[in-house]
């Protein structure tokens, strides 16, 4: 490590920390003026508002900016660095381009490890508290779901015509048992409770036919208590699309709903799995997005960073268009979730490649 690299990265991270700081503070002044009157209305506490509504918001939202707010950095420190004439005898001093990188990489590795952890572990958590204020303060989410079908195991279908959420009642339940494609029993119910201490489902007015061959068997039972692979958490994740509920579950509880999800056929199998691709694949922006960055903006150009600074508008939008185009495609057209979260980096990772082969030597 020489003396210019660690010039080179504090530079790269105290730009990156002050305009994140920036941002966040923009988002902070507009997000109490747009929900001033709704914090009032619901009578949310300031403690309740600046450590659950706010501290689980922040986190995400800096997440979300964490790359783009990262590649608007590099460009501006290194669009300024190159206007005062630095760069130049950098390189005139027979170092490589790519050993004037090193210290872009470093310091975009310690952003890419802060991300990666934030993505993993921290976030999931921070967006439980603001979840927990939605439904404590806000109620913005509908706790009443429709039309539910839901497969859980080999044999066994069931479907709802409608759930609510809040008082863990499911009406005109249906289920379903085969043998491989003969239906060996079928049990109606005109609604269905949960009882969380007995952690069972509890039929009223259930009717259960059993059929073997060409014999049926018919049973009424007023009320029956059974212990089915379903839980109320099962449908917590359907209640509205706008809601942060996916990126509310732990990394760990995610991979298991996965495995959960192939065998049930809810229809949330795609959305879960781009939330977990994403948050392991997502953080290498970090990198891809650096190396873009140091290629267009270290040239010195005529106007100063202006130009090399609305180059790097641009291809933020553009990065976000294609990382929104290929989660439209992935969840509306069948592209697998794992080639649509690798979409944006690959294709702006090449691009990267051929700026830098164009950056000056």
């Amino acid at each position: 490590m020489k003396i210019i690299d660690w010039y080179i990265i504090k530079k790269y991270l105290g730009t990156f920390v002050f305009t994140l700081s920036l941002f966040l503070i923009i988002i902070v002044v507009f997000d109490v003026s747009e929900h001033l009157d709704d914090f009032l209305k619901s009578k949310a506490p300031l403690s309740a508002i600046v450590f659950q509504y706010y501290g689980g918001y922040l986190p995400y939202y800096a997440n979300i900016l964490l790359p783009l707010i990262n590649f608007l950095a590099v460009i501006f420190f290194t669009a300024k660095m190159a206007n005062q004439t630095e760069i130049v005898p950098i390189l005139s001093g027979k170092v490589s381009f790519r050993r004037f990188l090193r210290p872009y990489f470093i310091a975009s590795g310690v952003i890419f490890i802060v991300f990666f952890l934030g993505n993993v572990y921290f976030i999931p958590l921070t967006n439980q508290l603001s979840v927990k204020f939605d439904d404590t303060y806000t109620n913005k989410t509908d706790p009443t779901l429709k039309e539910l079908h839901m497969q859980l195991d080999d044999r066994t279908f069931v479907y709802l015509q409608s759930y609510d959420n809040v008082v863990r009642t499911g009406y005109n339940f249906v289920l379903e048992k085969f043998d491989g494609d003969l239906m060996r029993e079928k049990l109606t119910s005109d609604h269905i409770t949960y009882d969380s201490l007995k952690r069972s489902w509890t039929f009223h007015n259930a009717k259960i036919r059993y059929v073997d061959g060409l014999k049926e068997r018919f049973v009424e039972l007023p009320q029956k208590d059974t212990v089915i692979d379903m839980r109320p958490s099962d449908f917590e994740a359907n209640t509205d699309i706008n809601t942060n509920i996916y990126r509310a579950i732990a990394t760990a509880d995610l991979t298991k709903q996965i495995q959960k999800e192939n065998i049930r056929g809810t229809g949330r199998l795609v959305e879960l799995q781009l939330e977990k691709y994403r948050r392991y694949i997502y953080p290498f922006s970090a990198f891809v997005l650096t190396l873009i960055g140091v290629s267009i903006s270290s040239r010195k150009v005529r106007g100063g960073i202006g130009l090399p600074l609305g180059v790097g508008i641009l291809l933020c939008f553009l990065y976000i268009v294609v990382d929104r185009f290929a989660n439209v495609f992935s969840l509306k057209a069948s592209l697998p979730p794992i080639i649509a979260v690798c979409i944006p980096n690959v294709l702006f990772g090449l691009t990267g490649l051929y700026l830098l082969k164009k950056a000056p030597k």
